[in-house]
C-alpha cells in the first residue's frame, strides 16, 4: 500500500520488451537504502517487485496486464518517473490509500496557471469517472491529488509549485497520456452493495442529462434525478 506522496524522481535507464511483457531498470538517488528484492514500489502509481538491486538501479519486471492498463510501456532511456517506497506501520498516513493498480490512463487535455497553482484538466473514459467526484481523492501518476471538478468527459486537479517540482507532471503537457487510479473506497462499496450495473446505467443517465442541459454545471444527484431516471 502506499499514500500517494512521491518520495523522489527516479530516471529509466532501461526499458526491455517482449511481445507482451517488459523489464523496467531505474536508477535512483535515494530511496533505494533499505531496499531488498522483492520489496514494492510504485513506479508513476503502478506498484511493482525489485527483481534485481545494482548500487543506485533497480529492476522490476512488468507483466501484461500492467502493459495493458499502464502507460509504462511508453517509457524511454531517459524519462523521469515518481517513486515510493511501499508504506509502513510506523509511516505517517497523508495522502490516501493508494494501492498501486492502476485501472487505466487518462489525457491530460490543458494545464492552465492559476496564482500560484497550475490546474490540470485531465480526459478519462467512463468506467474510471464514475468513481471521480469533486473534492475526492484520484492517484494520478502515483501522486494523491484532490479532484478541484469533475463532469462526464474529465476532471480537474490543482498543483502547488511544489508537487509541479518534484514529481512528473511539472515535465508533461497537454496532449501526455497518466496512469489513474480511482479511490479504492468508492469501488468497495458499490461492490458490496451490489451496483456494478446500476451504477454504470445511474452514470450514464447523469452524463446525457449533462449533454442535454448544454451547461457547465454538472447535474445534482436529488431525489428528483434518480426517480425520473427510474432508481
Amino acid at each position: 500500500m502506499f499514500t500517494g506522496l512521491i518520495a523522489e524522481l527516479g530516471t529509466v535507464e532501461r526499458l526491455a520488451e517482449s511481445s507482451t511483457s517488459c523489464r523496467l531498470t531505474v536508477r535512483v538517488p535515494k530511496i533505494l537504502q533499505g531496499v531488498k528484492i522483492g520489496d514494492s514500489i510504485a513506479v508513476n502509481g503502478v506498484c511493482l517487485t525489485v527483481v534485481h538491486l545494482q548500487g543506485n538501479r533497480f529492476t522490476a519486471d512488468v507483466m501484461p496486464e500492467t502493459v495493458r492498463r499502464t502507460t509504462l510501456h511508453l517509457l524511454q532511456p531517459g524519462d523521469k518517473v515518481n517513486l515510493e517506497k511501499a508504506l509502513r506501520p510506523t509511516d505517517g498516513m497523508d495522502g490516501h490509500i493508494v494501492q498501486g493498480h492502476v485501472e487505466g490512463t487518462g489525457t491530460i487535455q490543458q494545464i492552465v496557471p492559476e496564482g500560484n497553482a497550475l490546474v490540470y484538466r485531465i480526459a478519462a473514459p467512463a468506467e474510471l469517472l464514475r468513481y471521480i467526484v469533486a473534492k475526492g481523492s484520484v492517484a494520478v501518476d502515483g501522486i494523491s491529488l484532490t479532484v478541484t471538478e469533475a463532469d462526464g468527459e474529465g476532471f480537474g486537479v490543482s498543483l502547488i509549485p511544489h508537487t509541479a517540482k518534484m514529481t512528473t507532471l511539472g515535465y508533461k503537457a497537454a496532449g501526455d497520456a497518466v496512469n489513474l487510479e480511482t479511490d479504492i473506497l468508492a469501488r468497495y462499496v458499490e461492490k458490496m452493495l451490489g451496483l456494478g450495473k446500476v451504477g454504470e446505467m445511474l452514470f450514464d443517465s447523469r452524463r446525457t442529462a449533462f449533454a442535454e442541459k448544454g451547461t457547465d454545471s454538472e447535474p445534482e444527484m436529488t431525489e428528483e434525478f434518480l426517480r425520473e431516471h427510474g432508481f
